[in-house]
């Protein structure tokens, strides 16, 4: 079988965008009517004929998938659930995994042929957790994604305790209906006690000058809220354009280096780095879409870390209509409901989908692949279409834009 036709990612082991967008009225539209009249989609069976799309108009994701000591089976089990030819992928397992627990990534990805849009990052970076060093790693994985893959749409940041909802398939399809210029972040401006709490208080990261993880410690001093820009704070779990992001590299406006300097010392950067980056900059401004396509569960009044999510969950997760979810615990038996009865995905293996060429009934499909511009999209796809709708509806799109 002839072998995907786009350039992929060799193993490694290691422009601004237009101004205008359309009205919300116009994208409810425009999303609607091929969405629900769309010819190889059906109401009625979960597995729809195979369509082999234009391979312009299918969108690329660029992944992030990050984990530390003791997560790197849980790292290729996430891997295996949102793997797709089309996508790219940057495994980063920090500086406290082991060199043994990396290299077991990096034999697997080899191992699999289909995987040369895989890469594992080979020289970890420390990550203190509520640190500045959360924000520095994504910006390198950034960084490489923007040099050794040219053509990707979105940037998905994942850790080792997130799970897809649904097949790359069915987001794929979804999403080759939306501008490309569409940035997905939670965010506010009301911080309420994250002002006290997050902003004024000036806290160091030893993981900037040490080669050992330890905690951020604080300054004695606090500071006032800034004046020459606004925070915003909200969700770490972000779904970025490749244009902001280029703009966030690059920064030929300084805005993006000025507010990475000031978030060197202010708590749980990756809540408020982007977020304050997209909301501050006139041409980015009104790109966002306030929401960070994760089915979350808090206590109330909410703890430092969210529910872990169980079986008691997967009938409200799964109508979400959220792409992915966390977080989960290691192995939960939850994980094994949605591999079984969303993702159609045997232990192991990868998700099937359009690209699996196979005879499932002969073993793994995926061991045969054609096109990666077959796309298979799933009644899943239905409810990530009425969550989209939903956040571009004329009530939610501008009205809660960088508030």
């Amino acid at each position: 079988m002839k072998r995907p036709p786009i350039r992929l990612l060799p193993d490694k082991k290691c422009l601004i965008m237009p101004s205008l967008l359309i009205s919300s009225l116009f994208i409810f539209i425009y999303l609607t009517l091929p969405l629900t009249h769309h010819p190889h989609h059906s109401d009625h069976t979960p597995f729809p004929h195979t369509h082999l799309s234009d391979s312009s108009k299918l969108p690329r994701f660029a992944y992030m998938i990050a984990g530390s000591k003791g997560e790197g089976l849980q790292l290729k089990r996430l891997l295996q659930a949102v793997y797709h030819p089309r996508n790219y992928y940057l495994l980063h397992l920090d500086i406290e995994a082991s060199d043994s627990e990396r290299l077991e990534l990096a034999k697997y990805v080899k191992s699999v042929d289909v995987m040369r849009n895989v890469m594992v990052i080979g020289k970890p970076d420390l990550v203190t957790y509520k640190g500045p060093t959360m924000i520095a790693c994504t910006l390198h994985a950034v960084a490489v994604l923007l040099k050794k893959a040219n053509d990707w749409d979105w940037f998905i940041n994942l850790s080792a305790s997130d799970y897809p909802l649904m097949a790359q398939d069915d987001m794929l399809h979804i999403f080759s209906y939306l501008p490309r210029d569409l940035n997905f972040l939670e965010h506010s401006s009301t911080i309420g006690w994250k002002e006290n709490q997050r902003a004024r208080p000036i806290i160091i990261d030893p993981g900037l000058y040490h080669m050992k993880k330890s905690s951020v410690f604080y300054a004695k001093e606090k500071r006032s809220m800034p004046a020459s820009f606004k925070l915003f704070m909200g969700s770490a779990w972000v779904m970025l354009t490749r244009s902001f992001l280029e703009f966030s590299i690059w920064g030929w406006d300084n805005l993006p280096r000025t507010l990475l300097m000031y978030y060197t010392n202010l708590l749980s950067s990756p809540e408020g780095y982007f977020h304050s980056v997209v909301c501050n900059h006139k041409d980015y401004q009104n790109t966002t879409v306030n929401h960070d396509l994760h089915y979350i569960r808090w206590d109330n009044p909410p703890k430092q870390h969210p529910i872990s999510l169980t079986i008691e969950h997967f009938a409200d997760m799964i109508q979400s209509g959220a792409p992915f979810a966390r977080k989960f615990a290691k192995d939960d038996p939850v994980l094994d409901k949605i591999d079984k009865e969303v993702l159609r995905r045997s232990s192991g293996r990868l998700t099937p989908g359009g690209w699996c060429a196979g005879n499932s009934a002969l073993g793994d499909p995926c061991l045969v692949y054609g096109s990666p511009d077959a796309i298979r999209p799933t009644l899943n796809s239905k409810r990530l279409e009425r969550l989209v709708l939903e956040l571009l509806s004329s009530e939610n799109f501008r009205a809660k834009q960088c508030k």
